[in-house]
């Protein structure tokens, strides 16, 4: 998906006062650091600036970023401009310094999923971001479809009954071929999980949301597809392209997903199903202006109209029905309610550091149980 560049006019906005959540600056300059600015932006907020890994890097991606100027150091960044928020847009083993630095400097944070390449980290950090009484939230963006939150309140006031099963998938097919690469298939820049940090974690903080419920006990097996990569397949790969996993819930209802990089034709397809004693809820990612209801007499859809959805999917739907809303929406609604909470108004739902810590636990698990090639317990 391409960005139409931003030029100079139209970057040039009105002084933001600081304080009030709308001044960000951009850690990154690849394809994340731009969905952020084009948030920060659609929010009525500013970039004040964005961070290279050299400055030439940065200056080179200020006009797409629409960043007012470009920076090769957080901490040259923070001196020199008023920001309420930095936005960590880098590979995965860089969060946790930039995260360090943005706090110490007495910044609110968003910080990409996964949050950190393992639980001890993402402990370390969610920690921080206490300890320094800050916002501190990380993009589970899937959490602001309206049909999603529609879920939630059907499953909250019991319309589907007690909960008996949850399945589904999240597929893909960008890392197909073996010529496909990308920095994430390198360990020491992703981590020890691939497909499962990177979507995985998606899917099970979307289970969660929307049941109430949390997986206990997990058992996870792995597939590397490609056992090479890269233009001559001169790059040797550790990391799973698939994720099969049965899991268990608090409550007891067991469920099984799929997760899988290398599944040709799938492009984006998060796919999550909750079955209950009084009915069933689909959501479908690659189709989120509706949500799939199934009862023993009658299923239906329900569609993302905010004339007659819940009062906490209405609050999401931002266009009147039959004009699609997409991932951007979300990313848009995420950094909105994100800014809110700097202003002292957390909103229901946004996802904190707290959550991001939650999907690093469960992805330790998973690379524990593939390893082991046992069930595990969640840390909780």
């Amino acid at each position: 998906m391409g960005v139409a560049p931003v030029t100079e006019e139209t970057a040039d906005q009105p002084d933001i006062p600081a304080g009030n959540g709308r001044r960000a600056a951009i850690v990154g300059t690849g394809f994340m650091g731009r969905v952020h600015a084009r948030a920060v932006r659609a929010g009525g907020g500013r970039v004040v600036g964005i961070v290279g890994s050299s400055l030439e890097r940065a200056e080179s991606a200020r006009p797409e970023i629409g960043a007012d100027q470009a920076f090769g150091d957080l901490r040259d960044l923070v001196e020199s401009v008023d920001v309420d928020v930095v936005h960590v847009c880098t590979p995965n083993h860089l969060h946790e310094p930039v995260v360090h630095a943005a706090l110490a400097a007495g910044k609110h944070v968003v910080c990409e999923k996964p949050l950190a390449v393992d639980g001890a980290t993402a402990e370390r950090l969610a920690d921080a971001a206490r300890s320094a009484d800050r916002i501190a939230t990380v993009p589970f963006v899937y959490r602001f479809h309206p049909v999603v939150r529609e879920a939630r309140e059907r499953v909250r006031r019991g319309e589907i009954g007690t909960i008996s099963l949850v399945h589904g998938s999240y597929l893909q097919d960008w890392m197909l071929h073996p010529s496909d690469d990308n920095w994430r298939v390198d360990p020491e820049f992703g981590g020890p999980t691939r497909a499962f940090g990177d979507i995985g974690s998606h899917w099970c903080d979307l289970l969660e949301f929307v049941t109430g419920d949390r997986i206990v006990g997990l058992s996870a097996r792995t597939s590397t597809v490609n056992g090479r990569r890269g233009e001559s397949q001169q790059r040797d790969v550790t990391t799973e392209d698939v994720v099969t996993m049965q899991f268990a819930t608090a409550s007891g209802a067991p469920g099984s997903v799929v997760i899988s990089q290398v599944s040709a034709g799938r492009k984006n397809r998060l796919l999550l199903e909750v079955s209950g004693s009084q009915g069933t809820l689909s959501f479908d990612q690659e189709n989120p202006e509706v949500l799939w209801w199934g009862g023993r007499e009658r299923s239906s859809l329900v569609v993302r109209d905010p004339d007659t959805l819940s009062d906490a999917a209405a609050r999401y739907a931002h266009i009147p029905a039959g004009h699609p809303q997409g991932y951007q929406d979300c990313f848009n609604s995420f950094v909105a309610d994100t800014a809110a909470a700097v202003r002292g108004d957390t909103p229901d739902g946004l996802p904190t550091f707290d959550d991001g810590l939650r999907a690093a636990r469960l992805a330790d698990a998973v690379v524990a149980s593939a390893r082991e090639q046992s069930w595990v317990e969640v840390a909780r």
